[in-house]
This record gives C-alpha cells, sequence and structure tokens, in this order.
C-alpha cells in the first residue's frame, strides 16, 4: 500500500511536469513590523499576510515605531494566540533607532518646527494612546498573551533564515527599517540572499489635503524615524525592492462598510479586526495586498530613492529621481507603485480577512 501511494505520487508529478505545470508552494516571508495594536494598520496586514493560502510565514520580527517594541511584541504574541497561529515566532528587535532618538528629535523642533506625529515618542496610534516609556505596558484591551517570544534577537533571525533559504524569502517591512540595517551590518551577504524586499514607507508627492503631509509631502514616518538605517537599507543590494509610498496609501481608507463586510465573518481574525479596526489609511494592508497580487496596482514608476541624513531641516526626508538623474552615491532602482484599482483591492483585503486563518488550532481564550 505504502510503495502504491508513493508511485502513484510520483506518476501524478510527472504528469504534471508533462503538462508544463509548475509545482505549487508557499511564498516563504518574514514580516518586519512595528506592530501596534490592538487593530490598526500594522495588525491588520499582519493578518492579511497570514491568511493569506499562499505564503509560509516564517517569522514576525519587531521593531520600535508606531509604538513600543516590547508592547508590540505582547501585541503580535496575542493576536497569534486568537487566531491560532501560536507556531510562528516573534522575534523582539530594535527598541531605538541607530543614531535618531525622542531627546534629539525635541532638539531639532526647537530649530525646524514641530513634527506632528513620532509614533512612540509622542502620541501612538489611535486617540486613546499616551505617550509612555519604552518599559511600561499600557492596558492591553485584547488580554495579554500567555506565550513567549523568541529568545533570539530580529537581525540574526532574519541573517540564519535568509541562509537557510537563499534566494526564496520575501522580507515584508512596514515599519522603520532598523532591523533591516542591523541584519545588513552582521551579514554583507544579507541583501543578495532575500528574494525581494516589499516596503511601506517614503513619500514623493501626495495629492491630498491632510495636513501632516501637504505641509511636509516628504516626511513618511517609517523612513524619518531611523534615516540612518533607511540610508543603509536604500543602498544594500536588493534583487528587487518594492515602494508602497504615501502617494499611493493615501488613496485608500479603512471605511466602515469595509469594517462591517469583514464582522459578517465568524472567523477569529475577521472578529479581531470588526473589534479593533481604526478608521485610517490602508498602509501597510496596499502593500501586503499588492505583493500577493501586483494586478491591483494599475500604474508603476522606476525610481532611485534615498533619504536626507544631514541633520538639517530636511533630516529624515524622502529623496526620489527619475532614473539617469540620481547622484550615483550607491542608490539602486526601486518599484514604485503610483495608482491602483481600489474596488479591487478592498474586495482582496476584505477576503483575506474574513476567510479562514489557514493550520490554525484552537484558539486560546
Amino acid at each position: 500500500m505504502n510503495w502504491f501511494f508513493r508511485f502513484s505520487t510520483l506518476c501524478v508529478a510527472l504528469f504534471s511536469l508533462a503538462l508544463g505545470l509548475p509545482a505549487q508552494s508557499k511564498r516563504k516571508v518574514i514580516i518586519d513590523q512595528d506592530a501596534a495594536g490592538p487593530g490598526g494598520t500594522d495588525m491588520q496586514s499582519i493578518l492579511a499576510i497570514v491568511n493569506s493560502p499562499d505564503t509560509d510565514v516564517l517569522g514576525i520580527t519587531v521593531v520600535t515605531g508606531d509604538a513600543w517594541r516590547d508592547e508590540e511584541v505582547l501585541h503580535t504574541l496575542r493576536l497569534l494566540e486568537i487566531i491560532g497561529r501560536t507556531d510562528i515566532p516573534v522575534v523582539p528587535g530594535a527598541e531605538f533607532p541607530l543614531v535618531n532618538s525622542k531627546e534629539y528629535m525635541a532638539r531639532w523642533e526647537a530649530a525646524h518646527g514641530k513634527v506632528v506625529y513620532q509614533g512612540a515618542w509622542n502620541n501612538g496610534l489611535g486617540p486613546d494612546h499616551k505617550p509612555h516609556g519604552p518599559k511600561e505596558i499600557p492596558p492591553m484591551p485584547e488580554g495579554a498573551p500567555t506565550i513567549k517570544a523568541a529568545n533570539e534577537d530580529a537581525a540574526r533571525f532574519m541573517v540564519r533564515t535568509v541562509r537557510q533559504y537563499p534566494h526564496e524569502v520575501t522580507l515584508y517591512a512596514a515599519g522603520p527599517m532598523t532591523n533591516l540595517a542591523l541584519a545588513i551590518a552582521l551579514d554583507p551577504e544579507f541583501s543578495a540572499l532575500v528574494k525581494e524586499l516589499i516596503v511601506m514607507g517614503g513619500s514623493i508627492n501626495p495629492q491630498t489635503e491632510d495636513p501632516e503631509f501637504r505641509l511636509s509631502p516628504a516626511r513618511e514616518f517609517n523612513f524619518w524615524m531611523d534615516p540612518e538605517a533607511t540610508h543603509a537599507v536604500l543602498h544594500a543590494n536588493w534583487p528587487r525592492m518594492v515602494l508602497t509610498t504615501v502617494d499611493i496609501s493615501v488613496k485608500t481608507r479603512m471605511e466602515k462598510t469595509l469594517i462591517e463586510q469583514i464582522r459578517k465573518s465568524p472567523e477569529p481574525a475577521a472578529q479581531y479586526v470588526a473589534k479593533y479596526a481604526e478608521a485610517n489609511y490602508l498602509w501597510d494592508e496596499l502593500a501586503v495586498v499588492a505583493w500577493l497580487d501586483p494586478s491591483i496596482i494599475t500604474k508603476w514608476r522606476k525610481l532611485y530613492i534615498d533619504i536626507d541624513v544631514d541633520h538639517g531641516a530636511g533630516y529624515g526626508n524622502t529623496l526620489a529621481w527619475a532614473p539617469g538623474q540620481q547622484p550615483g552615491m550607491g542608490e539602486i532602482p526601486v518599484e514604485v507603485q503610483d495608482d491602483l484599482d481600489k474596488q479591487k483591492f478592498y474586495k482582496e483585503y476584505v477576503d483575506l480577512l474574513s476567510r479562514p486563518t489557514p493550520n490554525a488550532k484552537r484558539p486560546l481564550k
């Protein structure tokens, strides 16, 4: 019986090859996220990736950004408990940027003016979030997790995993770039061994009335919080880099109608989103869905992208050049998303958050 099963399996594989049908394998991905929670763009993008039947999530690395690292780790662990995916490792990363700091930015503001949104350093995400120190854990509305984070740092986890699966791992990065920069410093070959880098970050010239971007169009939080790390990432030897900027993100919105569509699903992931979702742009979610289905993007541009690391008035601003106009100081070409089929995106996004979570075990209460 055992022999017959193996023979049958071999015949099916050979038949598929004869027809020219490629073997289907899941897309290996590391999620690098500033995982503020519960709810919001960080957690919803994690859910979209984990809920996709086409992904194999090798780990979630966490970096200080929208909130402090330690509380973000706990929100991520609790999310995985709720959806029954406690097999995915959660790996703590950088608690502070390489150079920039809350204290330095206070001095910078005295010379150059206020920065409205500073994530963990001032107001965090949502109307009820208040500034606090890096080791303080505010009450968790979704409950505290019972599982623990991995006993490894994010940069070493990234290097080890990419070395284990060379040219197979997609890095999805939707927070400050500190973890990636540290991995590059640990292993000079790290970036070249990655399959592709998918980033939510940067702002070029968004067409919006939102005062945060209308008055400071080149400032985007993920790039701004750790400019030196961003600079290192934008000069690394990635085989492919895709960028979801503010420019395209502000064309989306987590409307109440989307939340109500998701609420109809009884699945734990959907109920989590319905309970904790916040009305905001779908920053990180757009980067996820466009990676899973690039056809939702209707217009692309190839640009050379950098970050201003001079500590003047433009510190942390996004810099962009058309091909042939870049300074030639090691910048790499980046595939920048320019426009989207919004209704197709919304449909696929709702479907991802409403479906059963693959490989889920019984959720912990």
